[in-house]
């Protein structure tokens, strides 16, 4: 009755999992289709120096009208190129786009050079700026003297660049989190880059970066800025500077929130299309406040929830069928850390990664192999393997300055079988069923990208398809990834363990606090940067890695939750190993960007 019943639960999770995933692309597609009034196009095209670029081409349908012949454009409309920033891709402009598109405009989402599914390097090419304004201005359904270039953080750069390399393509410009003159592009005047919309967020975590000024909420008084104002007075936010019949209009918007926060903010969306609304002919007149897009995001969050899910039941499935029947174990009898060992053990799990965050992701960021051309990847798999020898130590001088004398051995911490032998048939299946997983969410991915043109996300996470040079880099992380995530999963499941010798904790109590230990260090990490920094205080550390430190949170949380689910299934940390690698690895190389050409 018990088996029943536990088979029941598991299939109801399946099916929802699946439904969550289709009504969250459901509501996903409907929402950047505008109902249907918008179609998306995922397309490629050749820029410079044989580099093939990527991108969203959203087309509103009111440019078109229908007779016997077919579809046919009626009056070319303006355009809007719109870039992603740093280690993001085309998807991350969606609320911008999908506003933009709302309104009449042809939106062009690029993927930066490196970024995405357009060819590496990053930074080729002007971040692929220049290329992405002349396809823009080669369509025959954009009007050629109408268009506008926009762009968040690094896409910025990228979009001045394109000003300066075709300045008669574009009529204005809104940087978002960015500026001009940072990296390559003239440096910005009163008459550079034409009618310029700025949106500068009062906590933008790059001011000294993109502005010279320690503080995001004075940068108005930063001398850069008010050089490209035209002033020698400080600038004033919400005020109109210059002339926009002239092409000298200057307009600076200064939204409540942070430097990602920029594309995730009805405020600062509202505001780039307020811009666009005053500088270009032909677009609605529909309020810039009138939003959808976050309904978008909804849809992405309740499908990407669905697929996290959908791992687990189907593993437990797997785990059930007669040919991998044997790798489900009960789990070995206890030997974990009891009473203040144990907790010794939870401060030092949040302790280590606390204090070498910072110093091995900022001294990484470097080309590590060609293999390895990932330099945010490589910052993050230093970190990894520091933390894997760091634990791995002292993991080896509790078991055998303490725990061996208690009967703990290799068997009972799951990394091994009786006897302490090593199954290699048994590891091997361990493998295929994280392989099957694994593809089984890939192909669950595939269609949704297929049918519905969307994938898994919220904010700054993703998981995206891989591309096929994406999926080369992939392989060549696996394996130092799975020494972090094996130790990890030891640490969490044989010394961590809320089991004794008599009781077994509930699955949902062990999981949660494996989760806990993997994403509070980064949780204090972040009240440590941000308190500050909404205080009105510069930002403590490198706000790149402050940035990336976000994703640290799902990411492992994730391998907290898989690691135990299947270690309490199989008894042995392997399985949880090998899909942790698989499927973070596949996150994590698909979300960034490909700094080196292979």
């Amino acid at each position: 009755m018990k088996t029943t019943t536990a088979s029941k639960s598991v299939n109801i999770v399946l099916i929802v999992a699946l439904v969550l995933v289709l009504a969250g692309n459901i509501l996903a597609s409907s929402i950047q289709t505008v109902g249907g009034t918008v179609t998306i196009k995922d397309i490629r095209f050749m820029g410079t120096n044989g580099i093939q670029m990527s991108g969203l081409l959203y087309i509103p349908k009111s440019i078109y009208s229908t007779d016997a012949k077919g579809a046919t454009v009626v009056t070319p409309a303006p355009g809007i190129l719109a870039i992603h920033g740093y280690i993001n891709s085309r998807e991350t402009q969606d609320g911008f786009a999908i506003e933009y598109a709302r309104r009449g405009y042809v939106v062009l989402a690029l993927d930066q050079t490196g970024h995405g599914y357009s060819d590496g390097p990053a930074f080729a090419n002007g971040f692929g700026g220049p290329d992405g304004l002349a396809y823009l201005h080669s369509l025959n359904i954009v009007d050629p003297n109408n268009i506008g270039i926009s762009g968040h953080s690094m896409g910025g750069w990228a979009v001045v660049v394109a000003a300066q390399t075709l300045p008669t393509y574009y009529k204005s410009m809104v940087l978002e989190g960015s500026s001009t003159g940072t990296f390559g592009g003239n440096p910005g005047d009163a008459t550079f880059p034409h009618n310029l919309g700025l949106i500068y967020s009062k906590f933008d975590e790059f001011a000294p970066l993109m502005w010279g000024i320690p503080i995001a909420l004075n940068a108005g008084s930063g001398p850069k800025l008010e050089a490209q104002f035209a002033t020698t007075s400080p600038v004033i936010p919400n005020q109109l500077y210059g002339s926009i019949a002239d092409g000298t209009a200057r307009y600076w918007y200064q939204p409540t929130t942070n430097h990602p926060g920029d594309t995730f903010s009805t405020v600062a969306i509202g505001d780039a299309v307020d811009w666009f609304q005053k500088t270009l002919s032909g677009g609605s007149s529909l309020p810039p406040s009138n939003q959808i897009w976050y309904w978008k995001e909804i849809g992405n969050l309740i499908a990407l929830i669905g697929f996290f899910l959908f791992l687990f039941p189907l593993g437990s499935l797997l785990l059930k069928t007669r040919f991998f029947g044997d790798v489900a174990e009960p789990m070995p009898v206890a030997k974990p850390a009891i009473g203040w060992g144990w907790w010794l053990g939870a401060v030092l799990s949040i302790a280590i990664p606390i204090a070498t965050y910072y110093p091995m992701l900022t001294s990484t960021y470097v080309k590590l192999g060609t293999l390895t051309p990932q330099t945010i990847t490589n910052g993050v798999m230093t970190w990894a393997l520091v933390n894997a020898v760091i634990f791995l130590v002292l993991f080896l001088l509790w078991h055998f300055f303490l725990n061996k004398k208690a009967g703990g051995n290799f068997h009972s911490y799951g990394l091994t079988w009786e006897g302490g032998k090593l199954r290699w048939g048994k590891i091997g299946k361990s493998l295929l069923l994280a392989i099957i997983v694994t593809f089984s969410g890939y192909l669950l991915l595939a269609m949704s990208d297929f049918f519905f043109k969307t994938d898994f996300r919220i904010y700054v996470f993703a998981v995206k398809l891989m591309s096929l040079t994406q999926f080369k880099v992939y392989l060549g992380y696996l394996i130092p990834f799975f020494v972090y995530f094996f130790i990890a999963g030891m640490v969490l499941n044989a010394q961590m363990r809320l089991d004794s010798e008599k009781a077994q904790a509930p699955m949902w109590k062990a999981m949660l606090v494996n989760v806990v230990l993997m994403i509070v260090p980064y949780i204090i990490l972040n009240l440590w940067e941000y308190i500050p920094l909404y205080m009105g205080k510069a930002l403590p550390n490198d706000a790149l890695t402050t940035i990336v430190m976000y994703q640290f949170i799902p990411i492992l949380g994730i391998s907290g939750a898989l690691s135990t689910f299947f270690f309490r299934k199989t008894g042995h940390v392997w399985v949880g190993a090998f899909l942790n690698t698989m499927i973070l690895v596949w996150i994590m190389v698909a979300g960034t960007a490909i700094q080196f050409a292979l």
